[in-house]
This record gives C-alpha cells, sequence and structure tokens, in this order.
C-alpha cells in the first residue's frame, strides 16, 4: 500500500523540472531532487506540466447530468424539424414518461410553442429546453401533465385569450414542484468527466437551490461520486454550509436578471441590499446591455461589496469599463459562446455592438478581474476549449470576432487558476503546503498552451488521491 506520491521531472511554471513530493493530502517537498521513500509511489512526469487544477467557474452541475439523457435539439447535432423530430423519438422517456430535449435553436425550426412541438412528437408529454437555458416548450400532452390551464406561475405564457401556449419562462423552480416525487440525476458521470478534464474545483451557478438540491450535491461530494470542490451561488440565503472539505461552500447569492422581465432599479437596489446584509456578495446573471446599466446602478446607490460579481457579462460598452473597475466587480465570462453560436450573434447582434460582445482583454487592461468558465450544459463544457475559444475568438464558420479581446495562453489559463472564492484572482501555484489538488500534462506548458486540449491531461489529484490516470483511463 502506498504512503505517498513523488512526481519526478515535473515542469512547474512553465520554467524548470522538479520533484515533487504529496503527502497527507498537500503538496509536501520540491527540490530538484528527491530520494524515494519505501512504499512510495513513483511518477515520471518526463518533463510534462505540473498544474493546479482548473477551476470552471460557472456551470450547472445537475443540468449537465440531466443533459446526458437528454435528446440533442440543436446544432450541430439538429438542423431542421426532420432532424429534431428523429431526435425526440429515439430519446428513451425518463421514469415519468416525458421525453427531455436540451439545446435548442430557432434556426432549427423556428419559434416552438406546444402546437408546433406537437406536429414534431405527439405520442406522448416532451419538454425542449432554448439553449439559453431560460425556457421550456412543452407539447399538448406534456401542458395537460402539468395542469398549464390552471397554473399561476408568472412563467407560464398565454395567448391573447388566455390560453398557455406551452412557453414557460423561466420556471424550473415551479417545475420542479409539479414532479414532486423526482431526485436530482446522479453526479457520478460528471464527475468523472470534469475529473478527464483536469478540473478539481467548480462553482454551481444555478440560482434559487432548494435543501434538496444542495444535499444532493454534499452527497455526491461525500461518497467521492463528484470529487471536485464545489461552491454554490445558488445556495438559500442564511444556509450554513457544514464546514468540512468534502462539502460544498455558499458563494456570492446569484441573482438573475431576465432580459423577458427586468425589475425596476428599486427592486434590484432593495434585493441587492438583502444579500449584502446576510454578508454575501451578489453575483448577477447580466446578458444584455439594459441588464449591465441596470445592475451599475443598482451597486452605485446600495454600494458594492467584496466579492460581486457579474455572470456572463455578454455584452459590455466600452464606457462602462472604468464603471466595472470602480465598483471593484468581477467579470465571470463564457467565451466558448462564441466558439458555439458565434456566427448567430454576428447575424442577430448589430455590428455595432460586435466589439462588446463576450470582452476579456479589455476588462483586464482596465483593471477589472477576468475569469473564465463554460456555462455547461449550456456552453462548451470542456475547459480547455474555453481557453482556446478565449485564444482565438473563432465562430463556427471561422470568423473572428472581437480579436482585440484574445487573451494569450497563459492569461487564459490563468484566468482558470484563480480560488473559487476570487475568481480573476492571482492564479493558484504548485507550492509546499498547498493542497494536492493537481493535473499534469503530458507536455511542457508552452507546447500546451499552443494546441489546448484535454487529451493533454494524463492524471489528476484531488487532495493528493488520484482521480484520474490516462493510463489506466479510470
Amino acid at each position: 500500500m502506498t504512503t505517498g506520491t513523488l512526481i519526478r521531472r515535473a515542469e512547474l511554471d512553465g520554467d524548470a523540472t522538479a520533484d515533487v513530493r504529496i503527502e497527507d493530502g498537500i503538496v509536501s517537498e520540491i527540490a530538484a531532487r528527491l530520494t524515494p521513500r519505501r512504499a512510495e509511489e513513483v511518477l515520471d512526469a518526463r518533463g510534462g506540466a505540473l498544474l493546479p487544477g482548473l477551476c470552471d467557474h460557472h456551470l450547472h452541475l445537475h443540468a449537465m447530468a440531466a443533459a446526458d439523457h437528454s435528446a440533442r435539439c440543436g446544432p450541430p447535432d439538429v438542423r431542421d424539424p426532420a432532424g429534431l423530430a428523429a431526435a425526440l423519438a429515439r430519446t428513451p422517456p425518463d421514469e415519468r414518461g416525458w421525453i427531455r430535449g436540451v439545446g435548442y435553436a430557432e434556426e432549427v425550426a423556428g419559434p416552438l410553442d406546444a402546437r408546433s412541438l406537437d406536429r414534431l412528437y405527439a405520442d406522448g408529454p416532451v419538454r425542449v429546453q432554448h439553449r439559453s437555458g431560460a425556457l421550456w416548450v412543452v407539447n399538448t400532452a406534456g401542458a395537460r401533465s402539468l395542469g398549464l390551464e390552471d397554473a399561476s406561475h408568472p412563467g407560464v405564457e398565454r395567448d391573447d385569450r388566455g390560453r398557455p401556449t406551452g412557453r414557460l419562462w423561466r420556471a424550473d423552480d415551479w417545475l420542479r414542484t409539479r414532479w414532486s416525487t423526482s431526485r436530482p440525476p446522479d453526479l457520478r458521470a460528471v464527475g468523472a468527466r470534469l475529473a478527464r478534464w483536469g478540473v478539481t474545483h467548480v462553482t454551481d451557478a444555478t440560482p434559487d437551490l432548494d435543501l434538496v438540491a444542495v444535499d444532493a450535491v454534499g452527497e455526491a461530494m461525500r461518497t467521492g461520486a463528484l470529487p471536485q470542490h464545489v461552491q454554490l451561488l445558488g445556495a438559500p440565503l442564511g444556509w450554513t454550509p457544514p464546514g468540512n472539505p468534502r462539502a460544498p461552500t455558499a458563494g456570492p447569492y446569484k441573482i438573475v436578471l431576465a432580459d423577458s422581465g427586468l425589475p425596476g432599479l428599486d427592486v434590484l437596489i432593495e434585493r441587492v441590499r438583502a444579500v449584502h446584509d446576510a454578508a454575501r456578495p451578489i453575483a448577477v446573471h447580466c446578458v444584455s446591455r439594459e441588464a449591465l446599466i441596470l445592475v451599475v446602478l443598482a451597486l452605485e446607490c446600495a454600494g458594492p461589496r467584496a466579492g460581486d460579481r457579474l455572470e456572463h457579462a455578454a455584452l459590455v460598452p466600452a464606457e462602462l469599463l472604468p464603471r466595472l473597475r470602480e465598483l471593484g466587480l468581477t467579470v465571470v465570462t463564457q467565451p466558448g459562446f462564441l466558439a458555439h453560436r458565434g456566427d448567430a450573434y454576428a447575424r442577430d447582434i448589430p455590428a455595432a455592438e460586435h466589439p462588446d460582445l463576450y470582452r476579456a482583454r479589455t476588462l483586464i487592461d482596465g483593471g477589472t478581474p477576468l475569469a473564465l468558465s463554460s456555462d455547461a450544459p449550456y456552453g462548451p463544457a470542456d475547459p480547455w476549449a474555453v481557453i482556446a475559444a478565449a485564444m482565438r475568438r473563432d465562430t463556427p464558420s471561422g470568423r473572428t470576432v472581437g480579436a482585440v479581446e484574445r487573451l494569450t495562453g497563459r492569461q487564459a489559463l490563468d484566468a482558470c487558476l484563480g480560488a473559487p472564492q476570487a475568481p480573476g484572482g492571482p492564479p493558484r501555484r504548485v507550492a509546499p503546503g498547498t493542497r494536492a489538488d493537481l493535473i499534469l500534462l503530458e507536455a511542457p506548458l508552452v507546447e500546451a498552451l499552443a494546441r489546448p486540449s484535454a487529451g493533454l491531461v494524463t492524471a489528476t489529484w484531488m487532495e493528493g488521491v488520484k482521480v484520474w490516470d490516462a493510463n489506466i483511463g479510470m
């Protein structure tokens, strides 16, 4: 039985190689040459880069797990109505008899409602989520099953006669109440996938989590199904974290500014104050200019708190850059969306606003901390694809959006190495006394950043325990 790990000839900080010893979950020694101990596992890095594990600063764990059992309803998997109908037909129903689809985009079959969805699938209840995550569409069988005629949730869209259209806006919390016996999906496959990519820390950005969802994440961490460290933006105000390393922590509090119904300024100011009074910063979902201006005004009135952050910041006018810096805001953004749906942005957003899309370099240069993330499953989940997108900023067709916003490879990597509690802050480093949440690449850092790929990750350790080994496929 091994008592520790000695990693030989590992490149550190993109510089010289050294030997690194892991004991009791921490990095205990680093030296040019260390002598192996009895019963110590010895691994030869062969000059590959040894890094702190990556942090995905904004994703949705349970939605990722659910997407694994859902029909893919948008590009590149589906591109027309026939393809969508086929995708729904070949997807097995869940335990409640529902077909679930995700990732829908209007370019496939136009705006969906219950009637148009009936033409694609009418053999049972079906629900399809828009790729933004903000909208679910159900067919007539689904509307009947949910009792939409009598539903009072404000997100249930109705026509001019008051009849439900089958479109449900930001109604995930209400939908969960309609399936009171449902449990959050198992996270084991998600945890394994993240470990394979070298992700050791995640921030779950799902808003308004109930205690069932919070406890499910905690249970997955305790059992090892989810080996990553987890911070929750949606943890209820007043929730007390268990306080052990294998339990989730509460991060800034998620506030969603839905462009389909922005709140009044006074309402937002009071909400910000309530969150700050509960000793938590805010994390504001903000994808439009209007939403960003509203957040800035609210914080200028309510006052900022250290740790306040903007989620997405998809459109940032240049004139607002100084105000973001003055308020001490951090931006957590997703350049992967450019690689995934950048052509749609270029088509649908006025050309004058293209320089404002998913800013990166100008935020850093302007003094605003920047962290990268995936927004999985709504954006590309692979962190190395996110890093590549931040460096290249190319759309699927090869068009470049905002070349001046490109990051260097090191800047993009560092934006994935900040601590969950300090996204965009100093990148974590491999050093004696630090927790052994580490990844080993098969190549030196310069080579790895010239061709970012998850395939470069050969091993991942969580608190000194190997949770991914490319040699044995664990």
